[in-house]
């Protein structure tokens, strides 16, 4: 089941699985290090359908336009599938919470497209799953 809210702030929806977020599985608002786990899980999934590398996803400087892009969605999954606030994302990533607004809103334009659509259910279900994964393991230890 997933749930869906709108994220008043930059009118982005937000499609999480029901129940516990990603920063609450790993405690990231707990300063438990669970923002590495979200990237740890995002990037490469992001790079592999993108077909990037993870390299150009961390830069400091946009890259290519296809990195760029590239990484646009990886902040969006942050915000969207793990319910980070867009401060939390900008940390993450090394950017300010307005330019992680400004990600958001071009991924969610760009939704129309079947196609990047699809892309992107994909990627949101593959992260929700990584990053329970890695929850259970972390509970586990």
């Amino acid at each position: 089941m997933t749930a869906v809210r709108v994220d008043e702030e930059v009118g982005v929806r937000e499609r999480r699985p029901a129940g516990v977020g990603c920063a609450e599985a790993l405690g990231s608002r707990a300063g438990l290090g669970g923002g590495a786990q979200v990237r740890r899980a995002i990037d490469p999934a992001v790079a592999a359908v993108f077909d990037v590398d993870v390299h150009d996803l961390r830069a400091a400087t946009r890259r290519s336009p296809r990195a760029a892009f590239a990484r646009q969605v990886a902040m969006y999954l942050a915000h969207v599938v793990c319910g980070l606030s867009l401060t939390e994302v900008g940390g993450l990533f090394a950017r300010d919470r307005t330019t992680v607004a400004h990600a958001c809103e071009v991924i969610e334009d760009r939704r129309d497209d079947p196609e990047l659509d699809g892309r992107l259910e994909h990627l949101e279900r593959a992260v929700a799953a990584l990053i329970d994964a890695l929850a259970w393991h972390r509970g586990r230890r």
